[in-house]
């Protein structure tokens, strides 16, 4: 059984050049490369081998950050197909009526590009504003199988990982105002509620990603329990009911969280999260390894490559 993990998924939009999501007909062909060389697992199939069944062969379709692409492309390609995906969904952007601060740092990139952003934030950072903690070993491992340009990489791990968190939003604020009507956008940019629903009730799975996004692992327990917790209070009110809860780690990978995280998704009744270990599912994750199933990018699959401008 394999996990796949995907994010955008849309037609080219000329107004953001350099954004980074898969074609929308490279979606499509993928899920046709994905019928003839293993199929599809069933709802019932996963949940079944989730609950000690047979482990069954195939593909299991993931999609993170509750964006609007899934509902306006995705889900009515999977319903055509007769499908079903697992959507991942942040909360945060429904109380704040702001972009996430990692959707802000996409959109400001595909709209400007790595190199034009770096210029535009090296004119603004000084060196006491970064926390030097880890550097190497996020270096060595954050962004590893992705194939963005050096500035790109330099402007995520810059906001994701080493600024610390005081400048953090006020920089990031001070760059959306600049570039972006960012008040008009985000009325269009994730699922709504309602639209959450509908794709639970037509045989989607709906899973927590938190409420803003943040790497777990960096908060304290009280932090990771209202990330972890206030995130699926609220998913449980706006599908009328989540049916099996499941999680997956913001950015994901081993650095991304910690045993308090783990320890806290028990707590609240999760019954699998996925990692970003990219391998199969062996009959051992289920066994032991519930809450940290590996997963694939959809990028390290044929037809699953970002297109290039």
């Amino acid at each position: 059984m394999k996990f796949v993990m995907y994010h955008y998924v849309r037609p080219t939009d000329d107004c953001l050049p350099y954004f980074q999501a898969l074609h929308l007909d490279d979606f499509c062909a993928q899920l046709d490369y994905f019928r003839e060389t293993g199929g599809f697992v069933s709802r019932d199939e996963l949940m079944d081998a989730l609950n000690g069944g047979p482990l069954p062969e195939g593909y299991v379709l993931t999609f993170d950050d509750g964006v609007s692409d899934h509902y306006s492309h995705v889900f009515p390609e999977l319903r055509r197909r007769g499908l079903f995906g697992i959507f991942y969904v942040p909360t945060g952007q429904y109380f704040s009526h702001q972009l996430l601060d990692v959707h802000r740092i996409h959109y400001l990139l595909g709209r400007c590009g790595g190199f034009s952003m770096m210029e535009k934030v090296q004119r603004r950072i000084r060196t006491e504003m970064l926390s030097h903690a880890h550097v190497y070993e996020f270096q060595q491992r954050t962004y590893a199988r992705q194939e963005n340009d050096s500035a790109t990489n330099e402007f995520k791990r810059i906001f994701n990982y080493y600024i610390a968190a005081e400048f953090r939003q006020p920089l990031l604020a001070e760059l959306v105002n600049e570039l972006i009507d960012e008040r008009q956008l985000v009325e269009h940019f994730y699922v709504s509620p309602k639209q959450l629903r509908e794709m639970q009730d037509g045989g989607m799975i709906i899973g927590g990603h938190s409420v803003t996004h943040p790497v777990l692992s960096k908060l304290s327990k009280v932090e990771q329990y209202h990330e972890i917790n206030d995130c699926f209070q609220f998913l449980e009110a706006a599908t009328g009911g989540l049916g099996v809860r499941t999680f997956c780690f913001p950015y994901g990978g081993m650095h991304s969280f910690n045993q308090i995280t783990l320890e806290l998704l028990h707590q609240a009744n999760c019954k699998f999260a996925l990692n970003v270990d990219p391998r199969h599912v062996h009959q051992d994750d289920v066994r032991s390894n519930l809450l940290m199933l590996p997963r694939y990018d959809c990028n390290q699959f044929q037809f699953g490559q970002v297109r290039r401008v």
